[in-house]
């Protein structure tokens, strides 16, 4: 798939937009992809970085990296996204202005949104409008009960499998390995302290069974109690794994809820549970 970041680098033919924010892709966005994939035009993307919320002011727990969702559209079968700076400027647009600039200059013959999609200075601008300009407008097929901010509270509960029916796909921790206190390694399980961007959301704090690399995973994702943390830790055991992470990038799919975090009476009733922890690991089954 190929990213751009201005309508100038992309030629001007008969293309299908789906257009929207699209944290998380989730199946209510891929319903808006696949809308447009399904007519034979040049599948394309216009999505908007930072989140448009966050420009206003709003503090918006992110769903999924940029990284990740350009991964991710790219799987749906989109030949081009182009990402929207979402910049004062931009917000400056007329509804008419950023139709002709960013839809108009590229080819668009069919635009794909959601029912609420609006645009333009002061969100006038809408599929109707869109419609009235001459473009055709999709029809999408509504997935009830799917919003990215349904799936942040269903994190906030730690429901992960009803995130992964939402995502169709587990959730999806998406950060870098930095260098951590080192304990896992002394108590027999050696983890991986994930560095998480602090606009991205978190599941409850609790331990957690998933996947990342190929392997198994069991996660601690809190302040580690027992040793009397207060920062939040994101801390990847990865069953079977052995090898140096450190400064890479690592994606852990998180399957299901285990526990609490805990305060154990000893480090060998700490090391007991998490045993346990492991071999409830290695018995838990992929959501989706």
């Amino acid at each position: 798939m190929r990213v751009v970041h201005a309508p100038s680098q992309l030629a001007r033919e008969p293309r299908a937009v789906a257009i929207g924010t699209f944290d998380g892709v989730h199946l209510g966005h891929r319903a808006v992809v696949q809308a447009a994939i399904d007519t034979g035009l040049a599948p394309t993307v216009i999505t908007f970085d930072p989140h448009p919320r966050t420009v206003l002011g709003n503090r918006v727990e992110l769903v999924t990296t940029l990284e990740r969702r350009l991964e991710l559209l790219a799987e749906a079968g989109v030949e081009a996204t182009l990402v929207a700076g979402f910049t004062p400027e931009l917000m400056r647009f007329e509804a008419t202005e950023f139709a002709e600039a960013y839809l108009r200059s590229i080819g668009a013959a069919a635009i794909a949104a959601g029912d609420d999609f609006r645009f333009g200075a002061k969100r006038r601008g809408d599929l109707e409008l869109l419609a009235r300009l001459g473009f055709q407008i999709l029809d999408v097929p509504r997935v009830t009960g799917v919003s990215s901010s349904a799936i942040r509270a269903a994190l906030a509960g730690g429901d992960m499998p009803g995130v992964a029916q939402m995502l169709g796909r587990p959730y999806e921790l998406d950060g870098t390995v930095v260098a951590g206190d080192q304990r896992g390694g002394t108590l027999g399980y050696p983890t991986a302290n994930l560095a998480l961007d602090p606009t991205l959301a978190c599941p409850r704090f609790g331990i957690y069974a998933g996947w990342g690399l190929g392997h198994q995973a069991a996660v601690s994702i809190g302040t580690n109690p027992h040793y009397g943390g207060t920062e939040r830790r994101i801390e990847p055991y990865l069953l079977d794994y052995s090898g140096d992470l450190y400064g890479r990038r690592l994606v852990v799919e998180l399957w299901q809820r285990l526990r609490d975090e805990e305060v154990f009476d000893s480090e060998e009733a700490l090391v007991e549970q998490i045993a346990r922890d492991v071999e409830a690991t290695r018995a838990a089954i992929r959501p989706v």
